[in-house]
């Protein structure tokens, strides 16, 4: 089975990049094969624009998700973006890595969303929620905070909950493509931690995502036998 993990921070010694490399060497003892896209290594370009179609069709004035609708058809976006699609379609599961910034997912990541996930790839008016084009996959968020869990539950009545603040991303992009979501993983305050404390986070971390690799390909393996006898 095929993982992506899509990758937002930067600086490959901080608790995401350890994180990150925690996921990899969980799903490769899996035997998994792992992509992982480096946004900030690849100067991944957050912001939409005309340079994101290589043919526009309406180029006197930009109605993005129109412009994208054909350029899904045609094949007509720009190559990173194209790149990253070809990652998502090959991946069964995507973990997206990234601290929480201003209670969201930074801008480079939001970006990604925006200009990966497009309409006529990843949903289109027929086919959203349930029924998105992207059905079938699992999608996990592991992300760390600045604050303690603490701190963040005495900020609700401002914020809402982590998953409220989180809901645009979870649900309103990763779910309305069809992605199944899994239970995420928060490193909270992990700069407050001492050594010893962030390596007993990461291989929680490690463990978590080997577990969910492990149950992934067994209810792969089962769906596969079922399928196989109804055929017979």
């Amino acid at each position: 089975m095929n993982a992506l993990i899509v990758y937002a921070h930067p600086d490959p010694k901080s608790m995401n990049g350890a994180l990150k490399d925690a996921a990899v060497r969980a799903l490769t003892d899996a035997g998994w094969q792992v992509e992982v896209s480096d946004l900030h290594a690849q100067n991944f370009r957050a912001a939409a624009g005309w340079e994101d179609f290589t043919h526009p069709v309406s180029p006197e004035r930009l109605g993005y998700a129109h412009e994208q609708r054909y350029a899904t058809k045609g094949g007509h976006y720009s190559a990173d973006i194209l790149a990253e699609q070809a990652k998502v379609r090959r991946a069964d599961l995507i973990i997206f890595q990234f601290p929480l910034w201003w209670y969201a997912v930074p801008a480079i990541m939001k970006g990604w969303a925006d200009r990966v996930l497009a309409n006529g790839f990843a949903y289109d008016e027929l086919h959203m929620f349930e029924n998105g084009l992207l059905r079938g996959k699992h999608a996990m968020l592991s992300f760390t905070t600045g604050g303690t869990a603490v701190e963040l539950l005495a900020d609700r009545k401002h914020t809402g909950t982590v998953d409220e603040f989180m809901r645009p991303f979870s649900g309103g992009v990763l779910s309305f493509t069809g992605m199944q979501l899994l239970p995420p993983f928060i490193s909270y305050a992990p700069s407050s931690l001492d050594h010893g404390g962030r390596q007993a986070e990461i291989l929680q971390y490690e463990h978590r995502v080997y577990s969910v690799a492990t149950r992934l390909v067994a209810a792969r393996a089962e769906a596969d036998l079922t399928h196989a006898e109804a055929a017979a």
